[in-house]
């Protein structure tokens, strides 16, 4: 397992863990994010018809970032929980 690996593990262990609810934008980018590093860009999206729309925004969020590498979208999710987490400890 490389550093970014682990580091990318760490993250994702952290928001699993969070008790608090994230504004639906930051949630959406964590989602993306997660979907781009785990799936590399294959975009069969299961559906459970519970919530079309928010399944649709969902997807939208992953399409916006279909370019980005599996390392760039790791990247940018251990980002994305380093910001959550520091604007916490303030």
């Amino acid at each position: 397992m490389t550093k970014l690996d682990e580091k990318f593990k760490k993250a994702y262990q952290i928001t699993s863990n969070m008790t608090e609810k994230l504004p639906p934008d930051i949630m959406l980018k964590l989602y993306a994010y997660y979907k781009q590093a785990t799936r590399s860009g294959n975009f069969k999206h299961p559906t459970t018809g519970e919530n079309p729309l928010r399944e649709a925004f969902k997807l939208n969020a992953w399409f916006q970032i279909n370019t980005l590498s599996e390392k760039e979208a790791k990247q940018n999710y251990i980002d994305l929980v380093d910001s959550i987490t520091n604007q916490k400890n303030k």
